[in-house]
């Protein structure tokens, strides 16, 4: 081998060498980068059980925060104390907003919810309905409601949440039934 081929062979290998050094630091910055966010994950996973241990009785009802039990609203304002009763009653006195609204609520009579007319119209029929159908026909026989079709469809999926509606799919069709009250006692 002559030296020429000796010193070519050699700054083959450095360079060679040199690029497999810095790939490896590049796998080691991305390794660290994975990480620190593999830490960040595990703290947070590490909180959400620690707040999962710290809250596990909240299933018991009375140990709930006061709004979200399922108590009338006339026994939660009781349980108020009479500053905070008095300090609500007096803004709501000062307030025309308030007075305003509170005098046109008195005097409407109060509309059917979307769901309840949407289920209405639904029971009318046996065979499955589109959304699109049931608003078409929804503003056909109550003009004054012109709800998106968005919120049509978000109050029947609520409405199959609840188990009032069936969902039916048929190719890329969603259709909708009602569920009648003997068949929804017997699903349970």
């Amino acid at each position: 081998m002559t030296s020429q081929s000796a010193s070519t062979l050699r700054s083959r290998y450095v360079a060679q060498a040199a690029s497999d050094l810095e790939e490896n630091r590049q796998k080691q910055r991305e390794l660290a980068e994975r990480i620190t966010v593999l830490k960040q994950e595990e703290a947070l996973l590490s909180d959400i059980l620690n707040l999962a241990e710290r809250y596990e009785g909240f299933a018991d009802a009375s140990r709930l925060p006061e709004q979200l039990q399922d108590k009338p609203v006339a026994a939660k304002a009781k349980q108020a104390p009479a500053g905070v009763a008095a300090r609500r009653s007096t803004s709501a006195k000062t307030t025309p907003a308030v007075q305003t609204a509170k005098a046109g609520a008195k005097g409407k009579s109060r509309r059917p919810l979307l769901g309840d007319l949407l289920a209405d119209l639904l029971g009318q029929y046996d065979e499955p309905r589109l959304a699109k159908e049931l608003r078409d026909e929804l503003l056909e026989k109550h003009p004054d409601r012109n709800p998106t079709p968005q919120v049509v469809r978000n109050t029947i999926e609520s409405l199959v949440a609840k188990g009032r509606i069936r969902r039916h799919k048929q190719q890329r069709s969603v259709m909708y039934t009602l569920v009648k009250r003997g068949e929804a006692d017997s699903s349970d």
